[in-house]
């Protein structure tokens, strides 16, 4: 096995972990530590994804059956990032309304979802760190 495709995803996530945590400190003018996790820009599953897609894509060519797996994949977890975790976070909200004032409520997170900006910044990530270390990799 090319240790390439184990590399990426773990990289692509490493680096994108700490970016979002420095834009969510800059836009919040402190450490976002309790920012840390689902949501923000770029989307980390959304940069995962789409880095794998495209090194799958530079590696065995765009009519593979692995580059459509990766796309399909990555498809899957950018509609869910969008949708299915946005209306998480609205039930979060409404819970937290709810409850509030009740002892011992531990209020629930809201920020769940991404929105498409921050799945594009994910998408433009994922691609840049699959062309990076698809290069890098070619070099070694």
């Amino acid at each position: 096995m090319d240790i390439s495709y184990l590399v990426t995803p773990v990289l692509t996530w490493t680096v994108v972990g700490p970016i979002k945590f420095l834009i969510n400190s800059a836009r919040q003018r402190r450490w976002a530590f309790n920012l840390v996790g689902n949501g923000g820009f770029p989307s980390n599953h959304s940069a995962v994804t789409t880095s794998m897609a495209t090194l799958i894509a530079l590696r065995e060519g765009m009519d593979s059956g692995a580059f459509g797996v990766a796309v399909t994949l990555a498809f899957i977890v950018m509609i869910d990032a969008n949708s299915l975790r946005q209306h998480v976070g609205r039930h979060a909200a409404a819970i937290n309304r709810l409850a509030s004032g009740a002892d011992g409520h531990i209020s629930l997170r809201e920020r769940m979802g991404h929105t498409l900006v921050e799945i594009g910044g994910g998408i433009c990530t994922g691609v840049a760190m699959g062309f990076l270390l698809f290069h890098l990799f070619d070099n070694l």
